[in-house]
């Protein structure tokens, strides 16, 4: 074990990496992927005969998940029952959903002597992670959320810890938006009167979704809480969405804000900090071609509610984003990394640009759902 290969300055992975028993002749292990919260790693290890067989160690932020014993718990509680519903169904556990391997003392993960957790999985081979969307990428991944969704239907979501509390309440980011404003730490306020006026003036909209949730119209169920395109790992022969990954933030939440987080992210073709806003445009053909492949996925099993309310979950989603980045300004930038001074600025006015779009389209956006609900209904009752 001692003679296995690691850059200079990641020599401290050597002891974390000797906490598991690889089946093959360890080779080395470099950084791995775009992710920037987790320190994630390929590890090779080399058998006999045929090609190097691959790993991925993955150690959990300190700083974003400080009680890692909970989000391995969700993770651990999450995927065991995916895998069982996965055989149900005839897949492959093995390559539709992530794998913890164990320890050599039989744990599933390895804390080092910081507190930090390790975790190993099998790479899924024959697999891309991709950053840019194209209409059969947006489609993809869509499909993978929506089937994720169908496989935890009956999961109970309350067994699951809250990692990040109170993550997508949007009426306490309202109210930390007017703590920002009132204490105006940065000095910033009066700069940027009207991006504040704009967030002011949609109080009420913060509550749609709360309120829907206490009155027992929208069910909590487990969800993802980061449904990027780059959290699906796509199928390289196929096309198929296959694998959900970067589970870290499972919990008890809405299905419509990990649907809207996915338009809110991929129904877009300018960056999150495009400076010219007319570049930024909510794309409804996008939004058609995700909800489509998205309710198709779940196979029937969200409620009526749940369905009338995607629309919502879109424009809350890129709504609450676009207040948190304003409080971020406000507060002189302490929460998102920042190139630029006004960065953050950017990235808000980016969000209300398509917050704006999607009031324009909000009718439209419930009519399309309503058409995709009808025609799956008539497809099903043709088989």
């Amino acid at each position: 074990m001692s003679m296995f290969y690691l850059p200079e300055k990641e020599e401290p992975l050597r002891k974390v990496i000797e906490a598991f028993p690889f089946p093959e002749t360890l080779v080395g292990a470099v950084r791995y992927g775009c992710g920037h919260i987790n320190d994630t790693f390929c590890v090779l290890c080399q058998p006999k005969e045929g090609d190097c067989v691959r790993f991925i160690l993955q150690g959990l932020s300190q700083t974003a998940f400080p009680r890692q014993d909970e989000v391995m718990e969700n993770f651990e509680r999450v995927t065991d029952y995916l895998r069982e519903q996965i055989a149900a169904q005839g897949g492959d556990p093995a390559r539709e959903t992530l794998t913890l391997l164990p320890t050599k003392d039989g744990r599933r993960y390895y804390t080092d002597e910081t507190g930090k957790v390790w975790r190993l999985m099998p790479f899924i081979e024959g697999t891309d992670c991709f950053q840019s969307a194209t209409q059969e990428r947006f489609a993809a991944a869509a499909s993978a959320f929506g089937r994720f969704q169908f496989l935890l239907r009956d999961f109970p979501a309350h067994l699951l810890h809250e990692p990040i509390k109170r993550f997508h309440d949007t009426e306490n980011r309202f109210e930390k938006l007017l703590a920002a404003i009132e204490a105006d730490k940065a000095g910033r306020a009066a700069s940027v009167r009207a991006e504040i006026d704009f967030a002011l003036a949609r109080k009420e909209d913060c509550s749609a979704a709360l309120n829907a949730q206490r009155a027992g119209v929208l069910p909590l169920r487990v969800t993802h809480n980061d449904t990027k395109l780059n959290n699906v790992l796509i199928d390289r022969e196929t096309g198929r969405g296959l694998c959900v990954i970067d589970l870290d933030t499972v919990m008890p939440g809405l299905v419509i804000n990990d649907f809207g987080d996915s338009i809110r992210f991929g129904a877009n073709h300018a960056a999150e900090d495009e400076k010219d806003l007319s570049r930024v445009n909510f794309d409804i053909v996008l939004y058609e071609i995700y909800a489509r492949s998205f309710i198709a996925g779940t196979q029937g099993g969200l409620t009526q509610a749940e369905l009338e309310y995607l629309p919502w979950g879109a424009r809350l989603m890129t709504f609450e984003c676009g207040i948190r980045f304003l409080t971020d300004y406000l507060d002189g930038d302490v929460y998102f990394h920042t190139a630029y001074p006004d960065h953050n600025l950017d990235r808000c006015r980016t969000q209300f640009k398509l917050v704006r779009d999607m009031e324009e389209q909000f009718d439209k956006m419930g009519e399309i759902v309503h058409t995709i609900q009808k025609e799956l209904q008539a497809g099903g009752n043709e088989k």
